[in-house]
């Protein structure tokens, strides 16, 4: 078992699919990246972090760096965000292709 699985069985029981969802999502759209916990979340590290995310009472944190927050900040209205954070509402479906988008950006941004 991964890092990261293990982290997601330590979350509540209705979380966690969700975030084996978002976890089996980033997998295949990195295959090549390395997974590991870091800061105490589940981290994909390419030439460095690419993102991390966690669970959190009322949001599901995602963490892309403050680079891929500014760079999508016209597809982030809708959410809260802070300098190097999304938090996706628990009670709506993630933006799967936005959830791409930005992990494609910060893989070429580690890669370039």
């Amino acid at each position: 078992m991964s890092p990261i699985e293990e982290y997601i069985q330590t979350m509540p029981a209705d979380r966690q699919p969700i975030l084996t969802e978002l976890y089996h999502f980033i997998q295949a759209t990195v295959p090549e990246a390395e997974e590991k916990l870091s800061y105490g979340m589940p981290t994909f590290y390419l030439k460095g972090n690419l993102v991390h995310f966690s669970n959190a009472k009322n949001h599901i944190g995602f963490y892309p760096t403050p680079s891929a927050v500014t760079a999508f900040q016209d597809q982030l209205t809708e959410y809260k965000t802070s300098k190097g954070a999304i938090q996706f509402p628990a009670n709506q479906e993630l933006p799967w292709e936005l959830i791409r988008e930005i992990v494609l950006f910060r893989k070429v941004e580690n890669l370039g």
